[in-house]
């Protein structure tokens, strides 16, 4: 079994996949540069049992982050647990994506993931959403090619902010609550704004990249808060795939182990 962990800004997101290839379980819990690598394996440990997975069945492992600060623990609390070297996404790894940015090394490992799941499962080209900290979008040609992409305040983010700089605007749950285009009341124009003005970004950014890759390119959004967001969008097909970042880090670890 092949152990993944996947770091964000707010969750690190956990799965195991199985000898075939499938997974198993995902789980997420809070991300927290202030924790020891002993923490960091203690909690990994708890899920597993959880789940029912024996720690002795797991033979590899796979990193991604989006933290730096946090490699080094994670990389411990890997082997600490597993006894085995965990690939890390990050300069000099395999991922078989040909990236056509100015600066490949400088691309996200969580983009770079997401890219390389998506290309397992769907024929480019691909508009790929991922509603995380920062909502992130990717453009992925027609040869397969990452072209670039636009990341834009996560509605989290956006909300924390709005909440913070505006005294008479309260923290809100976006899930909580009637989702109406008039909102009645404070929260519910709040809700309004970030679930509506999201899946309204969702499709106008989705014509604009069309414009760029085809109409026919394939839309995927993953990420906490995509299936929130996407039932209110007025695009037709798109994919929720909330699998898609780990997918790709199984295949990279495939790649280099």
């Amino acid at each position: 079994m092949v152990f993944t962990v996947d770091a964000g800004n707010t969750n690190i997101v956990l799965g195991v996949f199985d000898d075939d290839g499938k997974l198993i379980f995902t789980s997420r819990v809070a991300t927290e540069a202030s924790k020891t690598e002993d923490q960091y394996a203690v909690a990994f440990g708890d899920i597993l049992r959880l789940y029912g997975v024996d720690k002795q069945d797991i033979t590899g492992a796979a990193i991604s982050t989006v933290v730096p600060q946090l490699t080094t623990a994670l990389k411990n609390a890997v082997r600490k647990l597993f006894g085995v070297d965990p690939v890390v996404v990050g300069a000099g790894i395999r991922t078989g994506l040909n990236i056509k940015i100015g600066n490949p090394a400088s691309l996200g490992a969580d983009l770079v993931c997401g890219a390389v799941g998506a290309l397992l499962k769907y024929a480019p080209p691909l508009i790929i959403f991922d509603f995380g900290t920062a909502t992130t979008i990717s453009g992925i040609d027609r040869s397969g090619s990452f072209l670039g992409g636009s990341i834009i305040p996560g509605v989290n983010v956006s909300l924390r902010a709005l909440s913070s700089s505006a005294a008479q605007l309260q923290d809100i749950n976006p899930d909580s609550g009637a989702i109406d285009v008039i909102g009645a009341d404070t929260a519910g124009s709040m809700r309004s704004g970030v679930i509506l003005g999201n899946a309204s970004m969702m499709d106008g950014m989705i014509e604009r990249y069309r414009s760029e890759l085809g109409d026919d390119a394939k839309v995927i959004a993953t990420g906490g808060l995509a299936s929130s967001i996407v039932p209110h969008c007025k695009t037709e097909g798109i994919v929720l795939d909330g699998g898609l970042l780990l997918d790709g880090l199984y295949a990279i670890y495939q790649k280099n182990r």
